[in-house]
């Protein structure tokens, strides 16, 4: 059986519940193999994202919800730290809309233009919401992340500030997620 077509004329053979079964463990090998012959690196798992809605008003947070929210803004995060290290807006506008869009379109053109980049090791939030509007459409959250910020000119680093960072954020639901439409660094003090 040196091809794909002796492969299946074999198992034609075969009766057909027993050749599903064989389809079904050579795709399932297939996968296997595929996942890991490339572990997943870093650059592509989500930071750590805690969210703390106790005592929210005026109203609560439903566990759903709070789960998007806490997932949502992990993906931001991702897109984020790949934008800024590639100096390409890439996937940006599928976490971030309004004000926290256009400025991240800057910060990547100023870089871009300067010949920079910026390298973020992501040690994870700490979200605290702060406000969900009562018709759900809005939901501020202050975040106090731990972030390595290396900043590259060229191949060549030219700083590193591995400090809390805080950030008052605002999220606003879509068709199927929430997005960052504002993200704003505050001063680094306790929240």
């Amino acid at each position: 059986m040196k091809n794909l077509a002796d492969k299946k004329r074999a198992l034609r053979k075969l009766s057909p519940r027993l050749a599903r079964a064989a389809s079904f463990v050579i795709a399932a090998c297939a996968l296997a193999i595929a996942q890991s012959s490339s572990p997943s690196s870093p650059e592509t798992a989500l930071p750590a994202v805690h969210l703390e809605a106790d005592g929210l008003a005026p109203r609560p947070i439903e566990e759903l919800t709070g789960t998007t929210i806490a997932r949502d803004y992990a993906l931001a995060w991702r897109y984020l730290v790949e934008a800024l290290e590639s100096n390409r807006s890439g996937r940006i506008d599928e976490e971030f809309v309004g004000f926290a869009k256009d400025r991240l379109t800057q910060r990547i053109s100023e870089q871009k233009h300067a010949g920079l980049h910026v390298r973020i090791v992501d040690h994870g939030h700490h979200l605290k919401a702060v406000f969900y509007s009562t018709d759900g459409t809005a939901m501020q959250l202050l975040d106090q992340a731990q972030l390595e910020i290396q900043t590259f000119d060229g191949n060549k680093l030219i700083d590193t500030q591995n400090v809390a960072h805080k950030y008052v954020v605002l999220m606003t639901p879509g068709a199927d997620r929430w997005y960052v439409r504002e993200l704003e660094e505050v001063s680094a003090q306790p929240l």
